[in-house]
């Protein structure tokens, strides 16, 4: 197994720009995932490792976990850990990152018209926002996500990492805008979740398939078209003090209340 100690190294270099850049990502169909958990995730969940980079420890800490790894990897380094540091984008790196092949998910939606419910996001900003909401969305079994694409980039390593693994196996769709995409589903009924006493308590709402329950922007909520262009408005009640609910919160209960 070849042993990489500079900076320099043409596959060290890729994966960092991979880390830092959603545009290169993009291009080049790659992401990375990074901790031995959520890398054995990407293996069982059929993804394909591209290039694997363990560090020196985590060869000595993990034999087993390594084995499984180093035999799905099309490729693997072994780094020193300060080098494995420069790859990494988390404070204590387990020393196991791997560069992963895009997986095209949007054949998922065909069936969109006929069955099934959804989560259309629009405008979530924070990465570890919109990977939380990915792990409920899998965890609570909603049939697919849809993605505006003003949110921030799925592939983010803190949405990956965020995700418990979701993000491999939860089918999702980017498109140009939520409306639109509404406009061309007419029978998937949408609830669109904002914050007005004057809509329909979630708790009083039957979700009939196929539906979305819609959740917009951390700080500004919902565009006004898009609550206009959803079937109806829905709120969660609060008694407390809050204005809202966090985006991953208020997501989680939203789709609790339609998946129950």
């Amino acid at each position: 197994m070849q042993t990489l100690t500079s900076k320099d190294n043409p596959a060290v270099k890729y994966a960092v720009k991979l880390r830092k850049s959603a545009r290169f990502r993009r291009e080049e169909g790659r992401f990375i995932a990074e901790g031995m958990r959520i890398c054995l995730d990407a293996v069982k969940s059929g993804a394909e490792l591209d290039t694997l980079f363990l560090s020196e420890d985590a060869l000595k800490k993990y034999p087993e976990q390594c084995d499984v790894l180093i035999s799905a990897a099309d490729k693997t380094l072994a780094v020193s850990a300060s080098l494995f540091a420069v790859l990494s984008d988390t404070q204590t790196p387990q020393g196991a990152l791997c560069v992963i092949k895009t997986l095209d998910k949007s054949s998922h939606f065909d069936t969109i018209k006929i069955s099934g419910k959804f989560l259309a996001l629009e405008n979530i900003q924070d990465p570890n926002n919109l990977g939380t909401v990915l792990r409920s969305a899998e965890a609570l079994g909603v049939s697919g996500v849809i993605l505006s694409d003003d949110c921030c980039d799925v592939y983010n390593p803190k949405v990956v990492r965020g995700s418990m693994g979701a993000v491999f196996r939860m089918p999702f769709l980017t498109v140009e805008s939520i409306p639109a995409f509404l406009a061309s589903n007419p029978g998937l009924h949408s609830y669109a979740a904002v914050v007005d006493p004057a809509a329909k308590p979630v708790t009083q709402v039957s979700f009939t398939e196929p539906c979305a329950a819609v959740i917009g922007n951390e700080g500004n909520g919902l565009r006004a078209e898009t609550v206009a262009a959803c079937t109806e408005a829905v709120t969660i009640p609060m008694r407390g003090k809050a204005e809202s609910l966090n985006a991953s919160a208020a997501a989680t209960i939203l789709i609790w209340e339609m998946i129950r």
